[in-house]
């Protein structure tokens, strides 16, 4: 394989929508893909080591992605299929894309850790408050001005995401003191400066969807191997006790017991023996879910930067539809994991959604 270092600069710019709303429905069908996704996240995490899932997922996607970088490199131009030809690039626009898998590997991880430890019906909703803090970042860096309904949907967002603390008091969930709310909010946080930093290299830079996502894609695999790698020489350390309270949890007690209980004993164990909070399971399952998760996400996201890549699209609209996932998170939590109290987190749904479409119809 050629060395990267014969890479020119991308000299053709990704092919533009010719539908003035077709980045609107792409990013309504990226975020049916996420809700599906964030299921398959839930189940490869449970009673499972999230450094290893990360890693596994990683690797997936690495052999999804590889060998297509490897053909392109043999047959060039001639390579048949033209959404996924790949641009040749130069030492800095690799570093530009190894920053924004830096960036989604420290998100994916907080995202991950705090997922395994809360209901998906309570981590995916704070999820799905990313573009609120998109378009305030878009406010801040970008010098974006909502209209007056956008503030009215952003009011919105913010004031159905507190109703969705009180709940999670009821699930004995704090949500100021929590330390997986908080990294699901951080890695919330980070998501968004991902999606200014993903308009940026689709639109500013002139990357295609597949060179981002190629590139990404391959960086992610050593991003994750640190992770991957203390939880390896660090799990004879884990309590075995841990993985027997586990057990006892997943079979006596109710979804909701078992990601508070689960939550204190983490926290316990990581500080008491030197481990990564929430990494305390010191037995990796390569379950159906881990296979699952990277082609559901290559999917989602070459959707997304498809959209992205469009001239006209707007970060802080395809950021809130996207984020509708939320939608499908809520029904697949109520089929597959038995979630509770889904009838008062539907109405807080149904806030977010409200404030999402608001901030469409106001721009």
């Amino acid at each position: 394989m050629p060395s990267c270092v014969a890479f020119v600069t991308p000299a053709n710019k990704p092919a533009r929508s010719t539908l003035p709303m077709e980045w609107m429905l792409m990013a309504l069908v990226s975020a049916g893909l996420l809700g599906v996704y964030d299921l398959a996240k839930k189940l490869a995490a449970r009673e499972n080591a999230v450094p290893m899932v990360l890693f596994a997922s990683a690797c997936v996607a690495t052999a999804i992605w590889g060998p297509l970088l490897i053909a392109q490199q043999f047959t060039g131009d001639a390579f048949p299929i033209e959404f996924l030809k790949v641009q040749p690039l130069t030492w800095t626009d690799h570093g530009k894309l190894l920053a924004k898998s830096v960036l989604v590997g420290a998100s994916w991880t907080l995202a991950l850790f705090a997922l395994k430890h809360l209901p998906l019906s309570i981590a995916a909703p704070i999820r799905s408050t990313s573009p609120v803090w998109t378009i305030v970042i878009a406010i801040g860096v970008l010098g974006e001005r909502p209209a007056m309904m956008q503030w009215a949907g952003i009011a919105i967002v913010v004031a159905s995401f507190w109703l969705f603390s009180t709940l999670g008091k009821s699930e004995g969930i704090k949500f100021t003191t929590n330390r997986w709310v908080g990294c699901m909010l951080i890695a919330t946080l980070l998501g968004s400066f991902s999606s200014i930093y993903d308009k940026y290299l689709l639109q500013g830079a002139g990357y295609s969807p597949a060179t981002v996502q190629a590139w990404f894609t391959i960086y992610m695999l050593p991003v994750m191997t640190p992770l991957a790698l203390h939880w390896w020489f660090n799990r004879r350390r884990i309590a075995p006790r841990g993985e027997n309270v586990d057990r006892a949890t997943s079979e006596d007690l109710s979804p909701t017991e078992t990601a508070s209980k689960t939550t204190a004993r983490s926290s316990t164990i990581g500080t008491a023996r030197g481990t990564i909070p929430g990494s305390s399971t010191s037995k990796f399952e390569f379950r159906t879910a881990v296979w699952c998760i990277s082609p559901l996400l290559l999917a989602a996201d070459m959707v997304y930067f498809t959209a992205m890549a469009n001239p006209d699209a707007m970060v802080s609209v395809i950021s809130t539809l996207r984020r509708c996932s939320v939608v499908v998170a809520l029904v697949l939590g109520a089929s597959r994991l038995g979630e509770v109290n889904l009838q008062r987190k539907a109405f807080c749904v149904a806030g977010i959604l409200l404030g999402a479409a608001m901030i469409l119809l106001g721009k």
